[in-house]
């Protein structure tokens, strides 16, 4: 089922300029603790949109747009700035060894080329070839220490241990796949934009572009403090498991797939989703007749894990548009998926009240 063929009526839709944005985001490099080009980049696009816009300590960006008729609800949206990658350690000859930033699976780093530094200087990263190693290494898994990011030596001059890379995967679109880099979250980060600029009037729309979330939520802690809303939704990328198995089955353990709308949490490892969010949610999906799933209690986490615990609590959920591929050097997923969850987030902030909060968990 195409959008087309839904009740999304006054929906904002994407297009041209949505995809366009998304491809400049995923191909900027934005490492956990060095956000500053994702940053740049949502600042210009929403300086003539917010009415407030604060940049704190750790480097969030916070966003408000007010309430124009009462009552009104603050609303906080969360999405994550910062990606998975790599830092540099120590290294000479332009060989450097590093540590890896966010969970990364260092199976399937030998080969890839990276991006490294400030001015986005090519490497790759280099590991003994099959033609030099045993058979018990062959059968063992790779240790990182014997993995090496290699730039050459004259741009290793330019380079220092500290300095952060990243996969050098560039943004494309392949029939109803959008492929890159980084898409977790720079799919939420794109989607929190175009939210900015769709406010119902009921609405006080507490935008935070956050920090270090793949390295412990950091940024959402500090920036759900600071704006203390009454309601709070988490906009991430989630794993899709939807690839067959080894006998040719397809696994019902699939935790999320492609093509089956936004994924809606109940539970991950960090977060029980507030019942009420939930509902209204599903209820929103149902009186618009927008797909969803229900991506699988069990691992992983959102920036909501931080948010629900800040101050006397606060009633969180997480919504995410799945992806094939998570923390690899490219992720997969559908543009179909990403306007379906712009639009059930669209109507469930048009839907929502502080009505919420007066009914029982």
């Amino acid at each position: 089922m195409s959008p087309k063929d839904t009740k999304l009526h006054y929906s904002p839709l994407i297009g041209a300029d949505q995809i366009a944005l998304l491809e400049r985001l995923s191909n900027a490099v934005a490492v956990s603790g060095s956000e500053g080009e994702v940053r740049k980049i949502v600042l210009a696009e929403i300086k003539d949109v917010a009415d407030d816009i604060k940049v704190d300590a750790l480097g969030n960006v916070l966003a408000v747009r007010h309430a124009r008729q009462e009552p009104a609800l603050r609303v906080m949206l969360a999405a994550h700035m910062d990606e998975i990658g790599f830092m540099l350690v120590e290294g000479e000859e332009g060989l450097f060894r590093f540590e890896i930033v966010g969970g990364i699976d260092v199976r399937q780093l030998p080969g890839k080329t990276v991006l490294v530094g400030k001015d986005h200087l090519p490497g790759v990263i280099g590991n003994k070839p099959i033609h030099h190693t045993t058979a018990d290494e062959r059968r063992n898994a790779i240790p990182l220490d014997t993995l090496r990011i290699d730039v050459g030596i004259e741009n290793g001059k330019k380079v220092k241990p500290g300095d952060r890379a990243t996969f050098a995967t560039r943004f494309q679109q392949i029939g109803p796949s959008l492929i890159g880099k980084a898409l977790d979250d720079r799919l939420g980060v794109a989607t929190l934009i175009e939210l900015l600029r769709h406010v119902p009037a009921h609405i006080e729309l507490q935008a935070a572009f956050t920090v270090q979330e793949e390295v412990g939520l950091r940024g959402a802690r500090v920036a759900a403090f600071a704006l203390d809303p009454q309601v709070a939704i988490a906009i991430d990328s989630t794993p899709a498991g939807d690839l067959p198995r080894w006998d040719g089955e397809v696994s019902s353990q699939y935790n999320t797939r492609l093509d089956g709308g936004p994924a809606i949490y109940v539970a991950d490892k960090g977060t029980l989703s507030d019942p009420r969010m939930l509902r209204h949610l599903y209820q929103t999906a149902e009186a618009h007749n927008i797909p969803y799933q229900i991506r699988q209690p069990g691992g992983g986490g959102t920036d909501a894990g931080a948010i629900h615990k800040q101050r006397a609590g606060i009633p969180v959920v997480s919504v995410s548009i799945p992806g094939r591929y998570a923390h690899t050097a490219a992720l997969v997923t559908r543009l179909d998926d990403w306007q379906y969850t712009l639009s059930l987030l669209y109507y469930a902030l048009e839907r929502i009240s502080p009505a919420i909060l007066d009914v029982e968990r």
